[in-house]
């Protein structure tokens, strides 16, 4: 599996996890934050997706079983806490995490140059989504 279809996976996740962190959500304001979120992702994985057509890729439609298992978690620990604490510290979680995923694959000398462009602008895209979400963790904690 290519790096930048490994990064549209989990980007799918990020929607999936947002969408659901909003749902969860009791406070309109963040229910709206997070739905915005979950939209500008939905952005972000549309132009991964058009990198990986025109690399003849598989398009990713679904998210992973991790993805699933996350939101399962999610689920299960969020029955034992305030609705929008959880939500906020589940997405910044998520956030961290798909930042790692991002460094790591800019690191990679296995990234094709023809990909770096567009990573290092989603990196930058999801970065500026764990600064909102380190941001509603600490208001919503």
């Amino acid at each position: 599996m290519s790096i930048l279809k490994t990064l549209t996976d989990t980007t799918f996740d990020s929607v999936e996890g947002y969408r659901m962190a909003a749902e969860k959500a009791n406070d309109p304001k963040l229910k709206s934050i997070l739905s915005e979120q979950a939209r500008k992702r939905e952005a972000l994985v549309t132009r991964l997706n058009g990198e990986l057509q025109r690399n003849g890729e598989e398009l990713v439609t679904k998210g992973t079983t991790a993805g699933a298992l996350h939101r399962t978690w999610m689920e299960i620990a969020d029955m034992f806490e305030n609705g929008d604490e959880a939500a906020a510290e589940r997405v910044e979680e998520g956030e961290d995490y798909l930042c790692k995923k991002f460094e790591a694959a800019l690191e990679s000398p296995d990234l094709p140059e023809s990909q770096r462009a567009l990573v290092r602008e989603a990196y930058s895209e999801v970065k500026e989504g764990e600064r909102l979400t380190n941001m509603l963790e600490a208001q919503y904690d």
